[in-house]
């Protein structure tokens, strides 16, 4: 005789969105997201049998999980108790060891799991089961900066209003640049010719290289297109700047709005001396259609030229070869050039109000911050 397949399971109120949540989450461990489904696809219907096999387990573990949800809820789909000896050491003291900064004898700037295991006498291995634990990596370290702007909150939310079209007082025709300039970008030719890709093997290049010179790549970035005006000097001073604020003028000459008037023509930039010049000054008060918004200071990032930079750098100059500084520029101009022909704009998508929440300073016990 056939068996017939387990009735669906009855799910308790307000457990399916729980469940489902459990499934999105990174936060949740392999094991109950994998139980979490197993109910879920018992509560569609779905056999033991087919369960098992879409989850990748047996049928009585299946079984096994439904009985414990029948019974306790979601409350029975966390792990119990393991048996066994209890742990005997102190997972908190190991961290708290390894938030205190070694021995200077010691000569190193961090603990490492084998340096700090032989201080506790324990081994390295439980040294690193507690990192995990209270997730601390000793080995990791990252940069901070803190933005001292005394205008971040206007200045952020001018800039987020631009990019994200919520300025009342910017008329709807007007256009944003974002503008910057890429400096010391170095024409490095290789020793000897590069290997190219092969099948099952990656491009090889030689880790020492000529040197022929440096160029600056001018740009301004078009947000609502992701077209790009681009100029590239040997420099990057006041006078190289306002070389390419008049081409960008001549660029954008010719757009007018109704009426026949110039369109305004509004710039993103960071607080580089040359962008500030006393000569560069003069001449955006005699060209009005000129706005300038700065962004804050330590906070360049906010230029979304920034991220066509990135991309030049990755797909242009990185693993290019460059005889010489000419051959540099050339070969840019020709990015340049198919990049405008498939150009697409940046979208920003982070609030004034997301950016500011993170940067608050946080809380710490340091003085000196």
């Amino acid at each position: 005789m056939a068996n017939h397949p387990a009735p669906a399971l009855v799910l308790r109120d307000g457990d399916r969105e729980v469940l489902e949540s459990m499934l999105r989450s990174r936060s949740v461990s392999a094991g109950l997201a994998k139980r979490a489904r197993m109910i879920l696809l018992a509560a569609d219907g779905v056999g033991n049998h087919e369960i098992a096999e879409r989850v990748g387990g047996g049928r009585t573990t299946v079984i096994r999980w439904r009985a414990r949800y029948e019974e306790r809820g979601l409350a029975g789909l966390d792990d119990r108790e393991r048996s066994g000896r209890p742990r005997e050491l102190d997972h908190r003291q190991i961290v708290a060891e390894t938030l205190m900064p070694p021995p200077q004898k010691l000569g190193v700037t961090h603990w490492s799991s084998r340096l700090l295991g032989e201080r506790l006498k324990i081994s390295n291995t439980s040294v690193a089961r507690a990192w995990r634990a209270y997730g601390v990596k000793p080995w990791k370290a990252e940069s901070f900066r803190f933005s001292t702007d005394p205008e971040l909150v206007g200045k952020v939310t001018d800039i987020c209003g631009l990019y994200l079209g919520t300025n009342d007082d910017i008329p709807a025709n007007a256009i944003v640049l974002s503008v910057d300039e890429k400096s010391q970008i170095q024409a490095l030719d290789r020793t000897v010719p590069i290997l190219p890709m092969q099948e099952g093997r990656i491009e090889r290049r030689s880790h020492d290289y000529y040197r022929h010179g440096t160029t600056t790549l001018f740009a301004a970035l078009e947000i609502a297109t992701g077209q790009v005006v681009a100029a590239l000097k040997p420099k990057h001073r006041h006078q190289e700047f306002l070389a390419f604020l008049r081409q960008i003028e001549r660029t954008y000459r010719d757009a007018l709005d109704e009426d026949g008037m110039p369109v305004e023509l509004h710039l993103v930039m960071d607080n580089y001396a040359a962008h500030k010049h006393k000569n560069v000054k003069t001449w955006l008060a005699e060209h009005s259609r000129f706005k300038i918004h700065f962004t804050p200071t330590h906070a360049s990032w906010m230029n979304l030229v920034e991220v066509w930079f990135g991309l030049v750098e990755r797909q242009a100059v990185r693993r290019g070869v460059f005889k010489s500084v000419p051959d540099l520029n050339a070969k840019l101009r020709t990015y340049i050039e198919g990049w405008n022909k498939r150009a697409h704009p940046f979208v920003w998508t982070k609030t004034a109000e997301d950016i500011l929440k993170k940067a608050n300073r946080p809380t710490t016990s340091n003085p000196r911050h």
